[in-house]
């Protein structure tokens, strides 16, 4: 078994654990302390030491320009396709949808792949991409999240230096935005891991350790799979996976990249795992929705359904990726990419097209019915 195979399997494993586990943590309790040690140090430790990790190519910084093009044009497209599968537009069902799908998780469902396959230069050129991807989940993803926030709890009517106010009051008060900003300050010093005291060092990476782990165990733990919803998620999840595959024959038809590898590196990255960071963002949002004793079903977004695109994500994004690898150099040729893009985008919307017709065909009767009616009357 490969490397990479090992990584993904032991990643599944985590997550089945933390699901035998849902009889022993059956107290709200139990999920609410393991979210809390999640986002109030895991994530934040985690985020701290990727951002004063970077570094930063001048030459390779369309990577993540390029990145964050695909975050909003997965944003804009899923904004106008989600209703054709049946979601209502003003839902907490669509804005959830709308803050995973155009969010990548590299680190969990790609990276270990990119090294097996492609070697540590196509790895560096990811992380760098990904640069790209954490500046649309960590800070635009959570403005769009507050403002989703002020416009369905009805705070439209405030002035806007108000809610510029309340806005950067939630954010110094969110752990994971207080670290970026400090990170930030460090970087514009000059100051970066390695200038830190060893023993905040060795804390923080300590910290940031135990991230991926408890992630895992904490989607296990959380997920409350059905047949029905699961079948829902993996609809829209390959309708993602088809749109990233025609977005990437278009930049590979356009580009002339280097390499093979840079060619395969850009199909993949883009069929990463949905991000934990919007879920991060919407529970804060919860949160505040809590302390006014909101109930859950008139919450902003759906907590539920987003627990459980992270769990079906990770192991359809790992079946994608070994097929792309697993294919040679199929995936290599725009025309390919296109043709399978195209499949994917169809398939989730066949069963809706049905639906339509058979509405259609069950309301002609009727139709025809009226129109005879109608005209009998207007002889009279």
């Amino acid at each position: 078994m490969s490397i990479a195979l090992q990584k993904t399997c032991s990643l599944l494993l985590l997550i089945l654990i933390g699901f035998l586990l849902k009889n022993r943590l059956v107290k709200d309790e139990h999920k609410k302390g393991l979210k809390t040690i999640i986002l109030d140090l895991a994530l934040p430790a985690m985020i701290f030491v990727a951002l004063l990790k970077i570094e930063v190519d001048s030459e390779l910084m369309f990577l993540p320009l390029l990145i964050l093009v695909w975050n909003a044009t997965m944003l804009l497209t899923s904004k106008f396709t989600l209703p054709l599968l049946g979601f209502s537009k003003d839902s907490a069902e669509m804005r959830t949808w709308l803050m995973m799908i155009p969010s990548l998780a590299p680190g969990l469902s790609c990276f270990p792949f990119l090294l097996e396959y492609l070697g540590e230069d196509a790895l560096a050129w990811g992380a760098l991409a990904d640069i790209g991807n954490k500046v649309y989940v960590l800070i635009f993803s959570y403005l769009l999240a507050m403002s989703w926030y002020y416009k369905h709890m009805g705070l439209g009517s405030r002035s806007n230096g108000q809610k510029v106010k309340e806005l950067i009051l939630s954010m110094f008060k969110e752990p994971i935005n207080m670290v970026i900003i400090v990170a930030l300050l460090l970087l514009s010093f000059g100051l970066r891991l390695d200038n830190l005291p060893v023993f905040i060092g060795e804390s923080i990476l300590m910290l940031k350790d135990v991230m991926t782990p408890l992630v895992l165990l904490f989607i296990g733990v959380s997920v409350i799979l059905k047949k029905e919803q699961i079948q829902s998620i993996a609809s829209v999840l390959i309708l993602r996976a088809g749109f990233s595959l025609v977005l990437s024959a278009g930049f590979i038809a356009l580009v002339d990249l280097p390499s093979e590898a840079a060619v395969l590196l850009a199909v993949v990255f883009t069929l990463s795992a949905c991000s934990f960071w919007p879920f991060a963002h919407m529970s804060a949002i919860r949160q505040l929705e809590r302390d006014q004793e909101v109930e859950s079903e008139k919450g902003t977004f759906d907590l539920g359904l987003g627990i459980n695109i992270l769990a079906v994500s990770l192991p359809m994004s790992t079946v994608l990726i070994l097929g792309v690898f697993s294919s040679g150099n199929y995936f290599t040729v725009p025309f390919h990419l296109l043709t399978v893009g195209s499949v994917m985008i169809v398939v989730p919307l066949i069963p809706r097209v049905f639906s339509w017709v058979k509405n259609l065909e069950f309301n002609i009767p009727f139709i025809v019915q009226k129109e005879l009616k109608d005209s009998s009357a207007d002889s009279r």
